[in-house]
């Protein structure tokens, strides 16, 4: 249980050093959004594959 809090901390730290050049890359809002659901869509992914290799 601690290995998976931990992992998700880690995951969230890395968002947050990540999204400031993310936002300032993307300042269109069309161009923001579309790069924003690829890039949740693929944390999403690594996220379900992590819970079946895990479980």
């Amino acid at each position: 249980m601690g290995e998976e809090i931990l992992s998700i901390i880690y995951l969230l730290l890395v968002i947050a050093l990540v999204f400031p050049g993310f936002y300032y890359a993307n300042k269109n809002k069309k161009v923001f959004f579309k790069n924003l659901v690829i890039w949740i869509g693929i944390i999403s992914v690594i996220i379900i594959f992590a819970n079946f290799l895990y479980n």
